[in-house]
């Protein structure tokens, strides 16, 4: 583990140089340990792939002492227990109506569009990161066969709710937005709700899987058609 200073009230803490579920375990195991050394001088807490941004209150503590703190808190193997997360299921409505991409994926991956659909939802995914647009979540790995890099040109307008891969990166776009994933579905759930407690259903450390609905049954729970991505 390497620790940096990232500003006035901030320090990063760096856990390897390429994501992958140890380096996510171990993100996971310094954000409980923080939380639990710092207390209130905590401002915030941002995990990512492979690093942790602990902010704290400068009024309250400096630099040093936290990172004296945090290094005797994830030496202690007791208080570094990681936390295995929650898993969340997200259903979702693959077709070529609500996922335009779908059908070219399934050609370029030289499968046909019902075993890419279910590839992805037979796969489960780890929460590696939030970020790009609050309730964005990073989720790996998408299964080499239908793994696709992103579009070369991005579209104007992506829907709420598409379901969409990146690479080996999965996601579900939480706004209407730009973006240039290939999209598969759409997802009713919302990934992010201001008014919500929570304010998102899933967090770094969590593992999702998608559960196939109907048509029916993705307008039944809220979904909307007609958001043509552009």
């Amino acid at each position: 583990m390497d620790i940096q200073v990232a500003g006035e009230n901030a320090l990063i803490l760096y856990f390897g140089s390429a994501p992958g579920p140890e380096v996510s375990d171990r993100v996971q195991a310094a954000t409980l340990a923080a939380q639990q050394a710092l207390g209130s001088d905590l401002i915030d807490l941002i995990p990512s792939y492979a690093s942790l941004l602990v902010l704290f209150d400068p009024l309250r503590c400096d630099a040093f002492s936290v990172r004296q703190r945090l290094r005797a808190a994830l030496a202690d193997s007791t208080t570094a227990e990681s936390d295995e997360g929650r898993t969340v299921v997200l259903p979702a409505y693959y077709a070529t109506e609500s996922g335009p991409d779908l059908a070219r994926l399934a050609e370029h991956a030289g499968l046909s569009v019902d075993e890419v659909i279910e590839i992805h939802s037979q796969t489960a995914y780890r929460v590696y990161a939030i970020g790009f647009a609050p309730g964005f979540a990073y989720l790996g790995e998408v299964d080499p066969r239908i793994a696709a890099p992103r579009l070369d040109t991005p579209r104007k307008r992506v829907p709420r709710g598409a379901v969409a891969i990146a690479d080996r990166q999965t996601a579900v776009y939480p706004a209407v937005s730009p973006g240039g994933w290939n999209l598969i579905g759409l997802c009713p759930t919302r990934l992010f709700d201001p008014h919500a407690e929570p304010t998102m259903p899933v967090s770094v450390g969590d593992t999702v899987r998608f559960e196939p609905v109907s048509r029916e049954r993705f307008l039944e729970l809220g979904g909307e058609l007609g958001e043509e991505a552009r």
